[in-house]
């Protein structure tokens, strides 16, 4: 992917990485937020930080992975962010966000939150948000490399499926598909052949 072969390696990332990184940043923002807190209140501001990642995942995959310049650096940087993946879906080392860019937008987002939200609840929030982060990269490795036994894995299975193979302008909400409901850029099933 790169000339460089550290940048290379940098891009390549094993799917535990995420889980050692972000659930010692989950159980400290949990520890920070929760303290006083009533618990009602703890639960609302997690889950409205997990539903805030379930958007900003649909609108990041819509708008900036699947933004395609048609030449220059910009189809470059497309292809590096996103094109690979479609190009080679079942690279295992390509299916979670790396490290070098996962980590800054945490932080930058954490910033954010802080900034609009303030303190515990801030804290609180930016836990569900990262919570969401893990379930994303979790549910898209899964989706990739194993078989889904559940009702709703094989939805989900299927909905992510097209998305690579039929239309890859429809379908991106990967671990929350019900965005595409919303915004109206559900995969249509094809009509059998006669």
């Amino acid at each position: 992917m790169f000339e460089s072969n550290l940048l290379d390696r940098l891009s390549r990332v094993h799917p535990v990485v995420p889980l050692v990184i972000f659930i010692p940043a989950i159980a400290v923002l949990f520890a920070l937020g929760q303290e006083g807190t009533p618990p009602l209140e703890v639960t609302v501001w997690i889950a409205g930080g997990w539903i805030f990642w379930t958007l900003t995942e649909y609108w990041l995959h819509r708008l900036v992975f699947h933004f395609e310049p048609e030449d220059g650096i910009g189809a470059r940087l497309h292809w590096i962010i996103h094109g690979v993946h479609h190009d080679h879906p079942n690279d295992p080392m390509r299916l979670v966000m790396p490290p070098s860019v996962s980590v800054p937008l945490a932080l930058g987002f954490w910033a954010l939150f802080h900034w609009a939200i303030g303190g515990q609840s801030a804290d609180l929030f930016a836990c569900g948000f990262l919570v969401g982060y893990l379930a994303y990269d979790m549910t898209h490795y899964h989706l990739h490399h194993h078989t889904p036994r559940t009702r709703l894995g094989k939805h989900f299975y299927e909905l992510h499926m097209r998305h690579h193979f039929q239309d890859h302008t429809r379908g991106f909400g990967v671990a929350a598909p019900w965005w595409d409901v919303v915004f109206q850029t559900r995969l249509r099933r094809r009509k059998p052949h006669a």
